[in-house]
């Protein structure tokens, strides 16, 4: 079972951090073409991708993660190591749900407008940069976690 546990844990970290950084990259790219309609497309793959692949490899790294310290007998809250993992993924999901998802919804509202109209607002612009540099800021707490998960480095302490 722990390796079950694991093999979920895992698959939802790839499909996390997969979307994170593909998505990234191409709603730069699309923003960057300045064609209304690929731009308002691109926005509406980022809510879609997020709400499938961040939220459900979030799920998917939250269950596989507790049921295999649950079945390895893993003390979750005194292992620094568990610890510093849970304490990445919470500011990474803070920034997800407290920024960019805020910022992610008043886009696609204005991506519906701007589809049609044909002028992007420099609100939207100015909201595509924020959302890019918080968006690149929540991967390090991944990253530091997943090095923590891997590596254990204060397993031995």
């Amino acid at each position: 079972m722990y390796a079950f546990f694991k093999s979920i844990h895992i698959l939802g970290f790839v499909l996390m951090a997969g979307n994170v950084t593909v998505t990234a990259l191409w709603k730069v790219f699309a923003d960057r073409t300045s064609k209304t309609q690929i731009m308002a497309f691109a926005q509406w793959l980022v809510t879609v991708t997020d709400f499938s692949f961040t939220l459900s490899g979030g799920f998917l790294m939250v269950v596989g993660g507790y049921g295999a310290a649950y079945v390895g007998h893993l003390a979750l809250f005194t292992t620094p190591w568990l610890v510093l993992g849970q304490l990445m993924l919470a500011v990474a999901g803070a920034v997800w749900l407290g920024i960019l998802v805020p910022i992610q919804i008043r886009q696609a509202r204005w991506a519906q407008d701007f589809a049609i109209i044909g002028e992007v607002p420099a609100a939207y612009r100015k909201d595509s940069r924020t959302w890019l540099v918080w968006g690149l800021l929540s991967t390090v707490p991944l990253l530091a976690g997943l090095y923590w998960m891997v590596a254990k480095p204060m397993h031995y302490w």
